[in-house]
């Protein structure tokens, strides 16, 4: 990641530390149907706490993967899709650089 990537906050290690656990990948899937939910209804039907479920929902806020709603005295929470693009276009960045190494260190075996 250059300096200047680092500077505009498009690091993408947070979006895949967050993506990285299990819980927080079921939570974030609950979500990207586009309905915001509260923590209740996130932890219904789950083994979760509700404190479980804020514990992981703070993460995926710190990573810009969801977002906090006020409805009434209601917090509810929706998938966010920008930081999930930014990783995206990360790695095939990365998959291009190691495309075009391996593109060279062919030619190169093969002189």
């Amino acid at each position: 990641m250059s300096m200047a990537e680092a500077a505009r906050g498009n690091d993408p290690a947070p979006v895949f530390a967050a993506l990285g656990d299990r819980t927080r990948l079921s939570l974030l899937m609950r979500l990207s149907d586009g309905v915001t939910r509260s923590i209740t209804m996130l932890s219904s039907d789950t083994s979760l706490t509700r404190q479980a479920v804020t514990k992981h929902l703070r993460v995926l806020e710190d990573a810009g993967l969801v977002e906090c709603v006020r409805h009434g005295r209601e917090r509810r929470f929706g998938c966010r899709l920008e930081p999930l693009d930014e990783a995206r276009a990360y790695l095939d960045r990365v998959s291009r650089q190691w495309d075009d190494a391996l593109g060279r260190l062919k030619a190169f075996v093969e002189k």
